[in-house]
């Protein structure tokens, strides 16, 4: 196999690029503006702080910032949060216009957590969304089966895929033959310094420094994609430049009528690792202004990127799955460039991991551990445990992504494991009551065996599809089995409403 590079202007067989040295330049703007993050990050943190007066606990710093994120940090953090390696380079692995209708439906996602889901985390005075749950079933053990859900999601499916993204795209875009794993290990260790250190403060600030320059050097890399390729399309398939979704597509058309809105509403409304920024700013107007702020840049930066730099490797290099992204960047951009971008996507990586990381702990601590293990445990030794145990974990599972055909494919699929299931007992609980809260349990465990059978044993129809066919079982199932079952009487009665 060959691969254009246009640093060098010739065609290289792809083994010849992979030992080329990294460019001393490259690295250097990398390390400079890894620290210059981490530096306004430490200012930023401690100068909050001290106009605080240490009148902020422990735990609200942890796990809720103080409750002091602006709707600029929410909007920025939001963004790089979800923003990493497995979109940038999975959706561009996918090398086909198709994969920005994830984008442009999560902006549903992100209006109806705006205006319809954060009023109600702000009334019931939430830590976790899934403390939502708890008050709205007066049950804790709901809480903590979902909670449990979330984790097993962030283990083995977000952490690991993040770790794998980031670390194929610098291998890839610095021409590197430095192992997978290794990249890994050095992008989780400093995540998880970050999630233990400084809570979700410094996870929210450095997202968002890091956001702005993601953003800003994304739209440089579309732009000198496009002119790299004389804006000519030409040559690239048709059903490579279409948003009309045959049944053979990664996303058909009819999904987006049907699963693909309940996804959306998942990912953006319940999702503790996204939520937790929305629930940190200090009032429920501040958060719904940085996540409305989000939607925006959602609309307008966000499709371009994960798809025109996909699509004009196509164009230059072919099928070259997952390892496009990183190959048209280090081609594209001249070499001091490329490190600021490399170090944008390191950035990114980093956040995202200390994210998830710092939401994951949240859930362990406030859902499992404090109710039914330790009420009194030693909040940062636990923090710091539980960190390196889930990175463990993360980085173990790297491997498994490393085979596969595509990561942003393979998220979605195995998530619908735990998504549906999860958000079926939050749209039961936020437009029911008297539904018992093992009825709950009960479907949502038979949502994640239905799903499950659908993904590995028969599938009828493309697995978006059965994600709807999932929920809906679900919400069915815990409203029929509690009526005859437990012998309550489950009436309509939201807790929701437009604000």
């Amino acid at each position: 196999m060959e691969c254009y590079s246009r640093r060098h202007d010739v065609f290289l067989p792809v083994s010849a690029i992979i030992i080329m040295p990294v460019e001393t330049l490259q690295l250097s703007v990398f390390a400079l503006i890894i620290a210059t993050i981490g530096w306004l990050t430490y200012r930023k943190v401690s100068a909050d702080l001290a106009a605080q007066g240490g009148l902020v606990t422990a735990r609200e710093e942890v796990f809720l910032a103080g409750k002091g994120l602006s709707w600029v940090v929410v909007a920025g953090s939001i963004t790089l949060t979800n923003l990493s390696t497995d979109q940038l380079v999975g959706m561009n692995g996918n090398q086909m216009v198709l994969l920005a209708w994830w984008e442009l439906a999560a902006v549903v996602g992100l209006v109806i957590l705006a205006k319809v889901i954060l009023p109600v985390y702000y009334r019931y005075d939430c830590t976790t969304t899934t403390e939502l749950l708890e008050k709205r079933y007066d049950d804790r053990r709901i809480r903590a089966l979902i909670g449990l859900l979330f984790l097993l999601g962030n283990l083995f499916i977000f952490i690991p895929a993040m770790l794998y993204g980031g670390s194929l795209f610098i291998q890839t875009m610095f021409n590197v033959d430095i192992p997978l794993l290794w990249i890994a290990v050095a992008f989780a260790l400093v995540g998880s310094t970050y999630a233990v250190l400084g809570g979700l403060r410094a996870v929210a600030v450095s997202d968002a420094y890091s956001g702005v320059l993601l953003l800003s050097l994304g739209v440089v890399v579309v732009l000198l994609s496009l002119s790299a390729i004389d804006f000519d399309f030409s040559g690239i398939p048709a059903e490579r430049l279409t948003l009309i979704g045959d049944n053979n597509s990664p996303i058909p058309w009819h999904t987006l009528l049907t699963g693909m809105v309940f996804i959306q509403i998942f990912y953006w409304g319940t999702n503790q690792t996204i939520t937790q920024r929305a629930m940190a700013s200090p009032t429920a107007e501040e958060g719904q202004k940085g996540v409305l702020a989000a939607a925006a840049i959602r609309l307008v930066i966000i499709p371009p990127l994960v798809v025109v730099p996909g699509l004009v490797s196509y164009k230059l290099y072919g099928d070259i799955g997952d390892a496009a992204f990183g190959t048209i960047v280090g081609d594209v951009l001249p070499l001091w460039l490329s490190g600021a971008f490399a170090a944008a996507i390191a950035a990114a990586v980093l956040t995202s991991v200390n994210s998830v990381l710092n939401s994951s702990t949240t859930l362990w601590v406030c859902d499992i551990h404090e109710p039914f293990i330790n009420a009194s445990a030693d909040l940062k030794r636990l923090n710091l445990v539980i960190t390196l145990v889930f990175v463990v974990i993360g980085l173990a599972m790297v491997p498994v992504y490393a085979a596969a055909d595509s990561i942003i494919n393979l998220v979605q699929e195995l998530y619908g494991l735990l998504s549906m299931p999860i958000l079926s007992a939050f749209i039961v609980g936020l437009l029911f009551r008297d539904v018992a809260a093992v009825a709950a349990i009960i479907a949502a465990v038979l949502g994640v065996l239905l799903y499950g059978f659908f993904s590995f044993i028969w599938a009828p129809l493309h697995y978006i599809h059965m994600m709807f066919f999932t929920v809906i079982f679900c919400v069915l199932s815990a409203l029929t089995v509690s009526r005859l079952v437990f012998r309550t009487r489950p009436a309509f009665d939201p807790a929701i409403r437009l604000s």
